[in-house]
């Protein structure tokens, strides 16, 4: 595969850069720099892949991508055929190659004993150039089935879900609570990170091949669950983990305290150059943010651009290490410590750091947080140790600590819907629930999860749902997928 020697000959990764901090955090564009002149190292990074005999990235892949292949195929400069072989597992690599972790990447097997392939920065160059030279084009369906399937939500599982069943001949509809289609991908990814033409390009696509899309419209308030069963054949539910997990601490009344998601979807949409009422901001505000995961990154960027006069983020836990420990070893993603493009460009983080109380100001404001040393129990348990007490002025707190699960109060009343012991919509290996003909992909069915995920349980839940309709099916479905499912 590619240079049989590459490895050997370029040993080390080589990104493209970031656009400079002062320059990118006075707008909401891509953090990264795109070179006018291509990226000249692309091909020595593709070229680097292994003729490894097992590609243990394949296993890191919940999409089964075919890394080594389309590797090959950059290296060779076929750009036309390394678009089909990516394109053949994964409906949507401009938004994967763009804010995937990468779990492929610690499964590298060249990782062992050198930095990894640029895997990543390769699946997201392929998209791009297959885009500017025309290779992404609509695939409309040669006959339609007469069957009919509602998908409810417009994240990444809902709309991989939708492109392949309306691949496969059924009229399918989606439906999204918000004025613009691409769930979380749209209000609460930054445009920093994922600038909003990628999901408009991709969705022009889908309504070419006949994908219908429905905005503002609730299910479950607009049209009832029973209703939308009875109008479709089939229903696939993928609204996502919606349902933030909150922090109830004394003072969490306090004014100035909101979950991640009421900050950055308006700031989302003010970027979008939508108007806003009542935007929370943080301009000329001390900002702290609970949690140190991706979306905690997200607010301190978008926290930073609007003009924070300071941004902490606090993290319960330890610093992790910067290399994989033994507790972790390879082809397992380990957990490192990383800093993320928000994290470059200013801001303070927080180890060990236990909030323990919300301290507000006479007018009901939050000013402070008091937080201590976190301690760990030899049952694991993490507390706050006495005596360590302090306080880290604030006046604005964003609670980024994840998703507990979706909202699933009108699903299971109108719907009949039985959830599991996690609050989770209930389903079988083959993505279905209780309920004839709904279905369940994504983070509604799997808990808070990768974008990697949701993709590969979309592509999944189709292939179920288009057996579920003709008996059979030429659809595929990822193997992980399915496995997780499974097990779920």
């Amino acid at each position: 595969m590619a240079d049989i020697r590459g490895f050997l000959k370029v040993r080390e990764r080589e990104l493209p850069p970031n656009r400079p901090v002062e320059v990118r955090l006075r707008d909401w564009k891509d953090v990264h720099a795109h070179l006018e002149d291509g990226q000249p190292f692309l091909k020595e990074q593709a070229g680097r892949c292994m003729d490894c005999g097992v590609p243990f990235c394949h296993q890191g892949c919940p999409l089964g991508n075919l890394i080594p292949e389309w590797n090959d195929l950059v290296w060779r400069g076929q750009w036309r055929d390394a678009i089909d072989r990516l394109h053949a597992t994964n409906n949507f690599p401009e938004f994967t190659g763009r804010v995937c972790p990468a779990p492929c990447e610690s499964s590298c097997v060249l990782g062992i004993n050198q930095p990894a392939v640029t895997i990543k920065n390769v699946e997201v160059s392929i998209i791009d150039e297959a885009f500017a030279r025309g290779y992404v084009t609509p695939q409309v369906p040669q006959r339609l089935t007469g069957s009919t399937v509602a998908v409810v939500g417009s994240g990444p599982a809902g709309l991989a879900a939708a492109q392949q069943l309306t691949r496969a001949g059924h009229t399918v509809a989606v439906y999204e609570r918000d004025d613009a289609v691409g769930g979380l991908l749209r209000y609460g990814i930054p445009d920093f990170k994922l600038e909003k033409k990628h999901v408009d390009r991709r969705v022009a696509q889908m309504e070419a091949e006949g994908t219908r899309f429905r905005t503002s419209r609730e299910i479950g308030r607009d049209i009832t669950w029973d209703e939308l069963r009875r109008r479709f054949d089939a229903v696939v539910v993928a609204t996502g983990a919606t349902v933030p997990r909150d922090l109830p601490l004394p003072g969490r009344e306090l004014d100035g305290i909101h979950f991640a998601m009421d900050f950055l979807h308006p700031a989302n949409a003010v970027a979008a150059g939508k108007d806003v009422v009542d935007q929370i901001t943080a301009e000329g505000k001390h900002v702290v943010v609970i949690g140190g995961g991706d979306t905690g990154s997200d607010c301190v960027g978008t926290a930073l651009r609007q003009g924070a006069a300071s941004v902490t983020t606090l993290a319960i836990g330890k610093k992790p290490p910067l290399e994989r420990p033994a507790s972790q070893p390879w082809p397992t993603d380990p957990i490192l410590f990383e800093v993320s493009s928000s994290h470059e460009e200013g801001g303070e983080r927080d180890y060990l750091a236990s909030t323990v109380e919300f301290v507000g100001d006479e007018q009901g404001r939050v000013r402070a947080l008091k937080v201590a040393t976190t301690a760990y129990l030899p049952d694991g348990r993490r507390v706050p140790t006495e005596g360590t007490e302090r306080e880290i002025p604030a006046d604005l707190v964003l609670v980024a600590m994840g998703f507990t699960g979706p909202e699933t109060d009108t699903v299971t009343e109108q719907g009949g819907v039985e959830l599991t012991k996690r609050g989770l919509v209930g389903r079988t290996a083959k993505y279905a629930t209780n309920v004839p003909g709904v279905f369940v992909a994504g983070d509604a069915g799997r808990g808070q999860s990768l974008i990697v995920w949701a993709i590969a349980e979309g592509r999944a839940a189709a292939a179920a749902v288009d057996a579920y309709l003709q008996g059979d099916t030429e659809l595929p479905a990822p193997v992980a997928a399915s496995t997780a499912a499974l097990r779920a």
